[in-house]
């Protein structure tokens, strides 16, 4: 996210994005749309509106998109963590590294070696701050105040248990992609192997033709072009797999962060149980 501002002088000046500032009423509308449209379909989607200010973005409002139907198959994650009350709000953008890729569109595996980037490098978290008017503040406050103690402790409650599960599938679903890309690449190392062989054995053929040809007397056999003759294949795109790399540590840091915490509630709601019979 780059931003853009006039300099007292009157030229633009490029300003990135250090922080990102959300009104609270921007978070309770997106949290609605997703209660109104999203419980069977899991994803909703929408237009974030706001300005740049100094290294700021603020967003002040939002619309949501209409419900995707189900024969929409990119959609595929499930912000199940903020349906069951534990808001995550997360943004990200693209490293300056990978904007360059993005310039030169070199995205083959030589490419993205030389350019020395790999899943952990294609994007970066910005932080996210809520701000709300004092009014409101006062307002969550006093709502605060009168909760009952059973609202504010759940140290039991098992919800994200189901959060870890979805966590899981999607790390399968993701890490069979992965397998499925490395078979594709696999085949590319094999079929171009082969063809620097059958390259080299023509040019060995050739070499040995001509001396014979020189023996005899005879002229030489005119140059070839190789490269015309032995085109090399084409390599499978290498960007879906860093994406899907990048996919399985995201989903492999979130079974970290809830593994632990589920099996913690697991023993003591057992031994809350009392003894099995």
């Amino acid at each position: 996210m780059a931003s853009r501002k006039e300099s007292p002088s009157g030229k633009t000046l490029d300003s990135p994005v250090k922080q990102i500032q959300i009104e609270g009423l921007v978070v309770m509308k997106i949290i609605k749309h997703y209660q109104e449209e999203g419980q069977g379909t899991e994803v909703v989607q929408g237009v974030l509106l706001g300005l740049v200010v100094e290294d700021r973005l603020e967003i002040t409002n939002c619309f949501p998109f209409p419900q995707h139907t189900e024969d929409d198959a990119d959609f595929d994650e499930d912000p199940l963590k903020t349906a069951q009350g534990s808001l995550c709000l997360k943004a990200y953008r693209l490293t300056p590294k990978l904007m360059e890729i993005c310039k030169e569109k070199d995205f083959t595996a030589e490419g993205l070696k030389k350019a020395s980037v790999g899943f952990e490098k294609m994007f970066e978290e910005v932080p996210i701050v809520i701000k709300n008017s004092h009014l409101i503040s006062v307002l969550l406050w006093e709502l605060e105040d009168k909760s009952t103690a059973a609202d504010k402790h759940e140290l039991l409650n098992l919800s994200s248990s189901s959060h870890l599960e979805k966590s899981l599938q999607m790390l399968m679903d993701r890490v069979d992609d992965m397998s499925q890309d490395i078979i594709k690449y696999n085949n590319h190392c094999r079929s171009l192997s082969k063809q620097q062989q059958q390259k080299h054995q023509y040019v060995q053929r050739r070499q040995q033709e001509n001396t014979q040809r020189q023996s005899r007397g005879e002229p030489s056999l005119p140059e070839e072009d190789l490269s015309k003759m032995f085109k090399p294949p084409q390599p499978p795109p290498r960007m879906d797999t860093l994406l899907i790399a990048s996919q399985i540590n995201t989903y492999c840091q979130t079974i970290k962060e809830f593994t632990s915490q589920n099996l913690g509630k697991l023993f003591m709601a057992e031994a809350l149980q009392g003894p099995s019979s």
